[in-house]
């Protein structure tokens, strides 16, 4: 057992991309200090906010593998094509979902003001926006390029 983290700590890869999404939440946390004056820890394992987590690990991960392996090795190519559908969704699919949750939770306030129904608030950050998206990947670049 010890000789599986001891090969887990030495893949530069992994704790490189780890590392990234590690970075990129803990951005979130100071970003969110700095706007809103508290700490809410949740920001730390949340999804959503500035800058993506997704898309710096995934960037991240493979811009790692293209150093290491080569950027013409098929392990790149299934690491970018990866990175891309992650990156799509973080900003797309997750992002809808949020903006639907956000009309879902206002309709839940009016009819719970007009005393009919009570239900919990669905969680509206989930997805990112392109901006935070493009950040957190230069992000996941950058750090693989220090990194490697």
């Amino acid at each position: 057992m010890r000789d599986f983290f001891q090969e887990l700590a030495m893949n530069r890869v992994l704790m490189t991309t780890l590392s990234a999404w590690i970075i990129a939440q803990s951005a979130k946390v100071l970003i969110g200090l700095i706007r809103q004056k508290r700490i809410d820890f949740r920001w730390f394992i949340g999804s959503g906010g500035m800058p993506s987590s997704h898309a710096a690990g995934a960037s991240c991960l493979a811009t790692s593998i293209g150093l290491t392996q080569g950027f013409d090795s098929v392990y790149f190519a299934l690491a970018a094509s990866f990175a891309i559908v992650v990156m799509f969704d973080a900003q797309g699919v997750r992002r809808s979902t949020g903006r639907q949750a956000r009309i879902l939770n206002k309709i839940t306030d009016d009819i719970y003001w007009q005393g009919k129904i009570q239900e919990t608030r669905l969680r509206e950050l989930i997805g990112h926006t392109p901006v935070e998206v493009f950040v957190g990947g230069i992000l996941g670049i950058v750090i693989a390029f220090i990194w490697n």
